[in-house]
């Protein structure tokens, strides 16, 4: 049997990863009690992978799995095909169910960086469409519907922006039951206690303890069901992080390079920094509060290479902090590389389609606003001319570093 640690409790205070809970007290003795206890966490599979801002509850669920207890992943496969209403002016566009299975099959991959799937306590993934297809609806909403009340649920926030906009479809009212309904039966088939969440998701979690509430004076049963959150993972402009201007900071290798995932890292906002090393990596805090005091921007290398090596393995983090070194030193030792052929230099080659053949622009046109505009340099000195011809000569020994902006690079060899 798996031995169970008694401090999680505190390491979620201290981190900062507990933000509300239906019953603390209760919480805190479940989890010193030495016991395992069941929880789960919920995803509605709405893309086919998920990016660093997803992955906050994981990183949660991670520290409970660690420290003994029973994880299981709730894939809404059935609740997606409604779509979340929480923080949305717009009804989410529908899903059809082979969009939803073909987006849990990959999702699981990401999991993995996360979770143990095997050993002696291996995390578990459920699916809700497994009992809400069989569920009838009027059997549904005989026993599960008539305990919401209407009025309740429009004073939640998850439902205000819809409100606002005046467009909230009954469609949409049907999440928070089907949801609450999901504590309830993880609970009767697996034992769950405790469901985790963000912190965009108290209606959802607190109806779903509830719910639970009712049922117990309807059917004489003593289920006690808690729900908690963590805090959101926001930017100073109140939007959720996990993607930067140039795109999502994909958890899939496959949808991202270690560089540019290390780079959208490091554009965490400076107020976002502490959160960050809280959640992702297993630093004392203590040692996380004096590297963000005494210098702010080593922390957030640090803090870049840490999370890389956690999510992507040492050998890419490495690779990703000597790309980012020898950016800014000029050096490019480990820029990506294009090659030209000699021949094709022979009388010059346009500076611009070099830049589109290297991936730093679209198309000429591009390349052109981006010199008029000041932001590209090749060898360390910047160009200003777009109708400039590189000739073999502008080759240091046979290379050429260019650059765009302050985070784009690439090294044209000749061959």
């Amino acid at each position: 049997m798996t031995k169970v640690d008694t401090n999680l409790y505190n390491e979620l205070k201290s981190r900062g990863l507990l933000y509300q809970c239906t019953d603390e007290e209760a919480l805190k003795a479940m989890l010193e009690s030495g016991k395992p206890i069941t929880l789960y966490e919920g995803t509605d599979p709405t893309a086919d992978s998920l990016h660093v801002g997803h992955c906050v509850p994981y990183t949660i669920l991670r520290r409970f799995q660690k420290a003994g207890h029973k994880v299981l992943v709730l894939m809404g496969g059935a609740t997606a095909g409604i779509g979340d209403p929480s923080g949305k002016s717009e009804m989410r566009p529908l899903m059809t169910k082979q969009q939803i299975v073909s987006n849990i099959e990959k999702i699981k991959k990401s999991l993995s960086v996360f979770l143990d799937f095997e050993g002696e306590n291996p995390a578990i993934i459920v699916n809700n469409a497994d009992w809400f297809d069989d569920l009838n609806y009027l059997d549904f909403m005989r026993e599960i519907g008539v305990h919401f009340n209407i009025n309740k649920m429009l004073s939640n926030e998850i439902y205000a922006n819809r409100l606002k906009e005046g467009g909230l479809t009954l469609f949409e009212l049907g999440y928070m039951p089907m949801q609450a309904y999901d504590f309830v039966h993880l609970n009767k088939q697996y034992g769950c206690t405790l469901q985790y969440g963000g912190a965009d998701q108290w209606g959802n979690i607190a109806a779903g303890t509830e719910l639970a509430r009712k049922l117990n004076f309807v059917h004489g049963t003593d289920v006690s069901l808690v729900g908690a959150t963590n805090p959101l993972l926001l930017t100073p402009e109140g939007k959720k992080m996990g993607k930067t201007e140039k795109g999502a900071i994909w958890i899939d290798k496959d949808k991202i390079s270690a560089y540019d995932f290390y780079q959208g890292i490091y554009q965490t906002p400076d107020a976002c920094v502490k959160m960050m090393f809280a959640l992702f990596t297993d630093l004392d805090m203590s040692e996380i509060e004096k590297l963000i005091g005494e210098n702010i921007v080593e922390a957030k290398k640090r803090l870049c290479f840490e999370i890389t090596k956690f999510v992507r393995g040492e050998e890419d983090a490495i690779l990703a902090k000597n790309m980012s070194e020898n950016l800014f030193a000029d050096g490019g030792d480990d820029a990506p590389i294009v090659k030209i052929e000699r021949a094709e230099i022979s009388d010059g080659i346009g500076f611009l389609s070099v830049m589109v053949r290297a991936g730093l622009a679209n198309s000429n046109g591009e390349a052109r606003r981006l010199v008029q505009g000041g932001g590209v340099t090749a060898g360390g000195e910047k160009v200003t001319d777009p109708n400039l011809k590189l000739f073999e000569s502008d080759f240091e020994n046979g290379s050429l570093l260019l650059k765009k902006g302050k985070k784009s690079f690439v090294k044209i060899e000749i061959i």
